[in-house]
């Protein structure tokens, strides 16, 4: 059953100053605009229309908090990095990831989208170092990697774990594929344990 069976919409933010008070445990989710992010939280949550999956890139402008459960919440950032968008709207959109990745207390994890294709591009290297001082534990969900053969993929795999670890010891990624849900018990699992409320005061695993 899935982990996030229970989940709920809460709100929507377009601005950190009005950000709901942090407390318990947070997981977000973030990615480029086209990494496949709302698919991705669509199949952890056994639901189709969760998070929402626009045909254009970029739709989402805010940050959208879930609960899961008792002060456990998912929270779907923006999508980033799509060159139709404006810049002052990127600027904007920039800000409001940043300020949030870098400032949430109740944040005990992220869970970055990259398409297994494209993976580790200059922006996700930009988020990855927003990240960086904060200490938070990243797992990467490497998306639409049933686009990829069996070699490709643990070519890609591979490459990507190298690229993670020259960053540090808290970052980790697999393989998934929302519509073959591959790798789907494996991203709840981690996920799961992020939010535990037994591991609140530990250092997040990874």
């Amino acid at each position: 059953m899935s982990l996030f069976r229970n989940i709920e919409f809460l709100t929507t933010v377009a601005d950190i100053k009005t950000l709901p008070p942090a407390r318990g445990a947070e997981v977000a989710f973030v990615g480029r605009s086209n990494a496949g992010k709302s698919s991705a939280i669509n199949a952890l949550a056994q639901r189709k229309r969760m998070a929402f999956v626009s045909k254009t890139p970029g739709r989402t402008q805010h940050i959208n908090f879930f609960s899961v459960g008792p002060d456990q919440y998912l929270v779907d950032l923006p999508g980033y990095g799509y060159a139709a968008v404006p810049a002052a709207e990127r600027d904007r959109w920039n800000d409001l990831i940043g300020g949030y990745l870098q400032a949430r207390t109740s944040l005990r994890g992220v869970v970055l989208i990259m398409d297994a294709r494209h993976p580790l591009g200059v922006l996700d290297y930009q988020l990855l170092d927003w990240l960086k001082p904060t200490g938070v534990p990243v797992h990467v969900l490497l998306s639409k990697a049933d686009k990829l053969g069996h070699q490709e993929s643990v070519a890609t795999l591979k490459f990507v774990h190298a690229g993670l670890k020259e960053l540090g010891d808290i970052y980790s990624a697999q393989l998934f594929s929302s519509p073959r849900r591959i790798g789907i018990q494996e991203a709840n699992k981690l996920i799961g344990s992020w939010l535990d409320p037994r591991n609140r005061n530990k250092k997040p695993p990874v």
